[in-house]
């Protein structure tokens, strides 16, 4: 007698209106396309920004030639093109895919607290980049990018095959508990490797602190596809958030795939993580606080919490690197410290105003 209920009218509306609806309604289309063109604009501007500021006297004037037509014999466009243009862009790509990844996980999880940590992607990229360092004695980031990886890859197909175990399958309970198990292996595996090698703890620890500073054009050329695929994905996951949202019971009743959905996720994130982690190190609060603010503008729909969080996350990251480089000169502070330390106040006033951080 119920198959006829989910296959009717209603049930069908409901799944349309899933992000439209429940705790609080969705605000219209033409409003939330503004926001987004408005949070873009933004987004250009800390661009600008962060062109503009850094160490060393660089005139406006050389920071858009140094941009769009590079004179390396003038020392303001040779510093804008060699050093601040893949610091930026290295900051929009780790963003973006920190952003997206951080909104599937708790899209996918039901957890509001769950990040990229939570699946031990960044416990087990820094666990393979340790070891190709300690073992195999790689020293430039283009060699022992790919171990991070896939160190991230493995660290979430064994986070998913743990929590597949049972009956059930992958629950959200089951993930997060596999993932945290998973994260404490890995990172004592990483603490007992670098305890023996202190030559590779010198080249690991400014990696491990997170920075989007010695990231040349071939590094980050090598990682875009990844986090553009990774993109796409996370993008069109959108009606099937929505869907989970509801519990995986009425998703299955829907018609949805769950396991399918999950596995497209999981493997989004593993990319998105992944890339972001060889780009800039184990950067923390980004992909946790972020879909919390995009969700204070767009409501619960995931079909707009993507792109705003894909937006917001440059922002948040380029801004925190800025601050680093102005607050401590001459010298300047890794971006992950700056971001722990400013994403941890807004995060406490999102988590306080409850009713509005609910998934």
């Amino acid at each position: 007698m119920s198959a006829p209920v989910l296959q009717g009218t209603p049930v069908r509306d409901g799944i349309r209106k899933a992000g439209t609806s429940g705790r609080r309604r969705t605000r219209g289309r033409p409003v939330l396309t503004l926001g987004l063109l408005a949070a873009v604009a933004v987004l250009l501007l800390t661009v600008l920004a962060s062109l503009a500021t850094g160490s060393g006297e660089v005139p406006f004037n050389d920071v858009l030639k140094g941009v769009f037509a590079p004179d390396l014999g003038v020392k303001g466009q040779l510093i804008v093109q060699e050093v601040r243009v893949p610091r930026t862009v290295a900051g929009l790509l780790a963003g973006a895919a920190l952003g997206l990844a951080g909104t599937v996980m708790q899209g996918v999880a039901r957890n509001p607290l769950a990040d990229p940590q939570l699946l031990g992607i960044n416990a087990g990229a820094s666990v393979a980049v340790v070891c190709s360092i300690s073992f195999f004695g790689f020293t430039v980031a283009t060699q022992y990018i790919w171990f991070g990886f896939l160190g991230a890859l493995l660290a979430a197909l064994l986070v998913y095959g743990v929590g597949s175990l049972g009956r059930e399958g992958a629950t959200p309970v089951k993930l997060a508990l596999a993932g945290a198990a998973t994260s404490a292996v890995l990172t004592s595996v990483t603490s007992a490797v670098l305890l023996q090698d202190r030559e590779s703890y010198d080249r690991f620890r400014f990696w491990q602190l997170g920075a989007l500073t010695a990231r040349d054009a071939d590094v980050l050329q090598q990682v875009s596809p990844f986090i553009a695929a990774g993109a796409v994905l996370a993008l069109l996951l959108g009606p099937q958030l929505n869907a989970l949202s509801l519990g995986d019971d009425l998703a299955r009743g829907l018609g949805q795939r769950v396991g399918l959905a999950r596995l497209t996720a999981a493997l989004a994130v593993v990319l998105l993580c992944g890339a972001a982690t060889v780009v800039a190190g184990p950067i923390g609060f980004v992909g946790l606080a972020v879909p919390h603010a995009a969700r204070l503008i767009t409501g619960p729909d995931y079909r707009w919490v993507l792109p705003y969080s894909m937006v917001l996350a440059p922002i948040m990251l380029l801004v925190a690197d800025i601050v680093g480089r102005v607050v401590a000169p001459p010298g300047e502070v890794q971006v992950g410290v700056v971001t722990a330390a400013i994403g941890c106040i807004p995060f406490i006033w999102l988590v306080r105003r409850r009713k509005q951080v609910e998934l």
